[in-house]
């Protein structure tokens, strides 16, 4: 495993590993440092009890029939409120997966922790506001320590991030617009959110007044538009593409996807993609209940009151989409997501300069239950491409999205191999 960092005492520690999230990506963790895989890697959990990572290694070591985990991982005490214990593990680890959100909270001290001590930092946060803060307030500093930060490499969102830019190279030409669909697929029981994600999405839109002004102290130019301008749909529409009704995605999606398309035009100059995201809800009654369910959420956020409520009873509020306890076993394992591309461009050699787009693609990433399957799949794959493939990032560090961190590495690859599967659905 190459790493510029070799003399730390592990490759990777998973910080918040007792938490909810973060019990599942040790398992992942554990499987892909296994003798039946090709990577191998010291890796260590980190939290703020010794007795709860102790117990989420014992429930590791049962689950996974992986005796070993018990006496072979070290535990190491961090909290967020401790700048000292933050410095001690940065100084141990090559990369911190950070699994402690809401990240408006908890995240930066652990960015500026790893900055100052020399350790990259990826997370899964799908929080726009504290993504793109990070990205203003650390990227020069990242930057001179040779630090990568890499946001929202979950769910959110690397199958959109990523899905994209496989989109983009297996396009013959210049891809001008994408459009992409979200479905999940659900068992019998149906499907359930955490409560931390529910707590990341109410005061993310309490918030929302907060993110258009950071966007301003940016001061980035218009991006260029090549090709047709492509509109927004509705806040409801009937998809004919995915045959269900669909709204606009209210997640980090758009925010990541627009920050790597801004990034390739600016450092490597690529022609951008403009890029609308949006989600399949089903019939009319889900649809409906969605609406009242977002009804309730947009009037509740509003006020302080409002938002303590909604955080003390997720399932309630949200119409038994979240709760505190988060899915079984069994939901996860009979749920899955699609995230299908709609793209359209120009051919090689067709003038782009005026005219109508005359050729488009579809491309599909598919994989496990969203949330606590795939994401900490992605998450672990994002890790060790960085650690096996440091030299193929940008410049010597710096604040990235996925997208921007990862286009020239085998990411995709590594996805594919472990149930994230990019594939070419047609072309024309």
């Amino acid at each position: 495993m190459a790493t510029e960092t070799s003399n730390r005492a592990y490759h990777i520690i998973i910080f918040g590993a007792s938490g909810f999230t973060g019990q599942f990506v040790v398992d992942e963790v554990a499987r892909c440092t296994s003798k039946r895989s090709t990577d191998s890697f010291k890796w260590a959990v980190a939290g703020r009890s010794w007795e709860r990572l102790e117990g989420v290694l014992n429930q590791a070591a049962e689950r996974l029939h992986m005796p070993q985990l018990r006496t072979d991982i070290e535990k190491i005490v961090a909290d967020v409120s401790n700048e000292e214990s933050l410095a001690m593990m940065c100084q141990q680890g090559v990369v911190i997966l950070n699994c402690v959100g809401p990240y408006r909270f908890y995240g930066e001290p652990v960015v500026k922790a790893c900055i100052e001590n020399g350790a990259h930092c990826i997370d899964i946060c799908g929080e726009p506001h504290f993504l793109e803060r990070m990205q203003l307030v650390y990227h020069s500093k990242a930057m001179d320590k040779g630090v990568y930060v890499i946001g929202s490499c979950g769910f959110d969102s690397i199958p959109a991030d990523m899905g994209l830019l496989y989109t983009q190279q297996q396009f013959k030409g210049t891809l001008t617009a994408v459009e992409s669909f979200l479905t999940v697929t659900t068992g019998p029981e149906g499907a359930v959110g955490h409560d931390a994600t529910w707590q990341s999405a109410i005061y993310g839109f309490s918030d929302s007044h907060a993110l258009r002004q950071l966007r301003r102290e940016f001061g980035h130019k218009p991006m260029p538009v090549v090709g047709a301008r492509v509109k927004m749909r509705g806040s409801v529409f009937f998809s004919k593409e995915i045959q269900q009704y669909s709204i606009p995605f209210m997640g980090s999606d758009p925010s990541v996807v627009k920050r790597t398309q801004r990034h390739l035009h600016e450092e490597e100059k690529h022609s951008p993609v403009q890029y609308s995201a949006y989600v399949g809800v089903g019939g009319l009654f889900s649809l409906v209940k969605l609406f009242c369910a977002g009804l309730f959420f947009r009037l509740m956020v509003t006020f302080s009151l409002g938002r303590k409520l909604l955080t003390m009873f997720p399932s309630f509020f949200s119409f038994g989409f979240f709760s505190q306890a988060g899915p079984t076993m069994k939901q996860m394992e009979d749920t899955y997501f699609s995230l299908t591309f709609f793209g359209e461009g120009y051919s090689e050699g067709q003038d782009n300069s005026h005219g109508r787009p005359n050729a488009k693609i579809c491309t599909r990433v598919m994989g496990p239950e969203p949330g606590y399957v795939a994401t900490p799949v992605a998450m672990v794959q994002a890790a060790v491409t960085l650690l096996n493939e440091v030299h193929s990032l940008p410049r010597r560090g710096g604040v990235y999205t996925p997208g921007a961190a990862f286009c020239n590495t085998g990411l995709i690859d590594r996805l594919n191999d472990h149930g994230i599967m990019f594939s070419v659905r047609s072309y024309s």
